[in-house]
This record gives structure tokens, sequence and C-alpha cells, in this order.
């Protein structure tokens, strides 16, 4: 069999795997918290906003372990950019989204401090363990705050997690227990697998781990907010479609990156360049795209989500086109970037600011 195809059919395999034991965790997860009493509001909070970030988590922590420190860092930042621009993005597509969540409004300033804060971090070219404890220890206290300030106004917030199904607990705690188990073994073999994949597919092609983990990884660790914010949306149920791609953005940068770097231990986790330069401040601005939420009132248009998705594939082709024949185009196009669709994007939301405001006054 071919490298290339042995690889690629490893990345879909490792892809298939984290999705099938993410669901198996989530399952277990929700079971084990029904049975133990758990509110349904913590759960939410908590457990399913976990279980979704669970691939992410294991592929980073696997990368980390096999010496791969670009591909966990590359996962984490790609992941962001891609449940912003395409899971954001789609979803405003399907149902216009409107937000009015307490919980959501607060999150998105968060994940734009957070997100500045990592790139800060990781300017010295590592993230080192301590700042990955201190990642780890905000994640503790953001959790804290949220389950405590969602408690005292519960009205606005309830609508923007997942419903927890009656039935959760059904076939006991043994039944809750091997879901839990049998989810974690799949994660772990399945990010064993596609870090192998992606990693042998990097080497084949000549190109970065980074690049593949920006591209492939990031996009197949997503596909669980992907399904599960469409799904909200053709439910009609915006604020989890919202609150799915803040509350994943935020665990992506307090969780994985912050437990990978714990990980790490002593060396911690190394950057690459093109990561400080590129990749970290195009993750930085599309938290600062989820701006909009604030000067329409929770509404994110069919316009700005295919701009969003546009967007996305302009940035894969940034990320692709110097590795191809068309190398040589790869200046013109970042040009063109700047001169032509940076101002483009710039007119498109002052725009809607200016229209929104005059329709309130």
């Amino acid at each position: 069999m071919p490298e290339f195809l042995q690889a690629s059919i490893q990345v879909l395999l490792g892809i298939g795997l984290l999705f099938g034991g993410g669901e198996l965790f989530v399952q277990g997860s929700v079971a084990m918290a029904v049975i133990f009493g758990i509110p349904q509001l913590v759960i939410g909070l908590t457990v399913v906003s976990l279980g979704t970030s669970a691939p992410e988590l294991f592929v980073s922590l696997s990368s980390v372990l096999q010496g791969a420190d670009a591909l966990a860092v590359s996962n984490v930042v790609g992941s962001n950019i891609f449940n912003v621009m395409v899971v954001l993005g789609s979803s405003a597509l399907v149902l216009p989204l409107r937000v009015e969540s307490r919980l959501v409004r607060r999150d998105v300033p968060l994940m734009i401090a957070i997100s500045a804060a990592v790139w800060g971090m990781a300017s010295a070219g590592r993230v080192t363990w301590q700042a990955g404890l201190a990642l780890l220890l905000g994640l503790v206290i953001n959790t804290i705050w949220e389950i405590r300030t969602a408690r005292e106004q519960p009205d606005d917030s309830g609508s923007a997690e997942p419903e927890i199904e009656e039935d959760a607990a059904s076939g006991g705690w043994t039944l809750a227990v091997l879901r839990l188990i049998g989810g974690i073994g799949i994660l772990t073999i399945g990010s064993r697998v596609l870090v192998s994949g992606a990693t042998a597919a990097a080497t084949y092609l000549g190109v970065s781990e980074a690049v593949i983990g920006l591209t492939i990884v990031s996009a197949g660790t997503s596909m669980p907010e992907l399904i599960t914010s469409l799904v909200a949306a053709l439910r009609g149920r915006t604020d989890l479609a919202i609150g799915n791609v803040v509350g994943s953005c935020l665990l992506n940068l307090l969780l994985v990156l912050g437990g990978g770097a714990l990980a790490a231990a002593g060396r911690g986790l190394e950057v690459s360049p093109e990561l400080i330069q590129d990749d970290l401040p195009v993750m930085l601005l599309t938290s600062l795209a989820c701006l909009p939420i604030f000067w329409t009132r929770g509404r994110i248009s069919r316009l700005e989500g295919g701009l969003l998705l546009g967007l996305y594939i302009l940035y894969i082709v940034d990320n692709v086109l110097p590795r191809t024949t068309l190398a040589s185009w790869s200046d013109e196009f970042r040009l063109l970037m700047l001169c032509f669709v940076l101002p483009v994007v710039l007119i498109v939301i002052m725009t809607q600011a200016l229209v929104f405001w005059r329709t309130k006054t």
C-alpha cells in the first residue's frame, strides 16, 4: 500500500475513532453525573462541554507524549479558527444566530482576552509548564464562576446549555462506567492513530506538522462542535449554537493547551515561529470576529456567516499555496488579502454596525 494512502487511512480512522469515543465519553460522563444527582446546568457547563473538546485534548496530549509539539499547539490554534469561521459561519447560514445569553456575552470578551494572553505566552517560542498551570487554574476559576453566576440568573443562561436526556442514566452506574472507560480507551487509540497518520502525511508531503495540525487535524477534531452547532441551529436553538463555539474555544485554550504544556513538563511546549507570526494572530482576529454579538444585539446574519466561511477558505489557501507548484504566487496572494479582502471585511462590519445603530435610534 502506498505510504500516503496508508497515512490518509490512518487520519480518517483516527478521526472516526475520536468521534465515536467522544460520544461514548459524553454518554458515560452524563450518566454518572445524573446518577450522583448533579444539576443539569452544571452538567451542561462542565461534562458536556468537556466531551466535545475531548478529541482535541487527547490528540494534543498524545502529540506531546510522542514529541510532536508543533502538532499539539497547531491543533488548538487551528481548532479555534475552525470553530469561529466554519462552525459559527455554517450555523449562521442555516439560521441567523441571535443570542441573549448573559453567559455568552461574558464569555466572548473572556475568549478574546485569553487568546491575546496565549499569544503573549507563546511569543518567546515556548509555552512553559508554569503557563500551562496558570491556564488550568484559569479554567477552574472560570468554571466555578460560570456555575455560580448561572445559578444566580438561570433564566437567560439555561437555553444556552445542552438539554440532558431524562433517560441519560438508564442502565445504571455499571453501564455508565463501561461507557466512560470505553470512551476514554477509544479516544486514546484514536488520538494515537490520528497523530501517527498526520505525522506520516506531513513527512510524505514535505510540509510541517504545524500545517497538518492547522488544517486536517483541527478540522477533524472539531467535527463534534460542527455537528452540535448545526443541529442546534436547525432546531432554532441559536444560543446553544453560539455557546458551543465559544465554550469550546475557551476549553481549547485553557484545558487542551494548558494540559499539553503541563504534560510537556520542564521542556514546555515548543511553538514554531510561523505559528507565532501568522496563525496565533489569526486566532486572535477570529476571536474579535465575535464582536458583532455586541453591536447587533447578539445577531450574526447570513452575510456575516458567509463572510466567515469565505475567510476560512482564504486562510487554508494561504497555508497550502506556498507548499504547491504555485508557491511563487504566495506573496501576491497575501498582498491581495491585505489590499482587497481586509478592507472589504472592514467595510462590511462597519456597514452592519451603522445599519444597526441607525435602526436603533
